[in-house]
């Protein structure tokens, strides 16, 4: 049965690790690292910026929010510096998909907030916005003018069975499943206010879009920068 896209209101395991107050509980963190990055030519999720790799930047907001940390990835040995656990594709070439899907199999809990390994940007308060609409939906995913952000999206273990339809039928496509579950979709007067730029959801596909982003992080910097000064933050 479809169901309808509604408007939505408002690792691995370390050893010794524990669920510290601020953590978003009963929601495992997924970094999708398994890109093949045909047009970038090169890992994206191994890019510098600001001094340090692009799931770097990822990684640490990611392990800001949750106890539970998984890199679905088939080249474990490039992460081995990132104390969480890495978990093959278990449908292997066939692409974001097969991502998720591997993030929900693996994962402990119910939940797993999904974010792509190139979008460095991400912001914490954006992420926690997404993960608060838990409440009947299998997916909660934030949407822009220009469409969804399934790669910054919130999923349910109960997508499992109509994603490995989809990865069986040879689908690739994310949002191919979305009519056997029930999505909701975050507008963005419920995250703009932190992010009014929507540079949480700001990725890299070629070259000259890495560059850009190189740019726009200096000039983030520099505003950042001027904000501490004037507020004593």
């Amino acid at each position: 049965m479809k169901r309808r896209i509604h408007g939505f209101p408002a690792g691995g395991e370390e050893a010794g690790r524990s669920n510290f107050p601020g953590r978003i509980p009963d929601v495992t963190g997924v970094i999708l690292a398994g890109g093949e990055s045909r047009r970038m030519k090169s890992d994206k999720s191994l890019l510098p910026l600001d001094g340090a790799r692009f799931i770097d930047h990822v990684y640490r907001v990611v392990n800001e929010l949750f106890e539970e940390i998984l890199i679905v990835t088939n080249s474990p040995h490039s992460y081995a510096d990132l104390p969480c656990r890495k978990v093959p594709d278990l449908h292997v070439n066939r692409g974001v998909l097969a991502g998720i899907h591997s993030g929900l199999c693996h994962s402990r809990h119910a939940r797993a907030f999904v974010v792509a390994c190139d979008m460095p940007f991400i912001n914490p308060k954006v992420v926690r916005a997404v993960c608060a609409g838990t409440v009947a939906a299998d997916v909660v995913i934030p949407v822009q003018a220009v469409g969804m952000e399934p790669l910054h999206a919130l999923y349910a273990k109960n997508c499992i069975a109509a994603i490995t339809a989809q990865l069986d039928a040879g689908e690739k496509r994310i949002a191919s499943f979305f009519p056997k579950v029930c999505v909701r979709a975050l507008g963005s007067e419920y995250w703009q206010d932190v992010d009014p730029a929507g540079l949480s959801f700001r990725n890299i596909n070629t070259p000259d879009e890495y560059f850009r982003l190189r740019c726009e992080a200096e000039v983030h910097r520099f505003v950042e920068q001027q904000r501490q000064a004037c507020t004593g933050d």
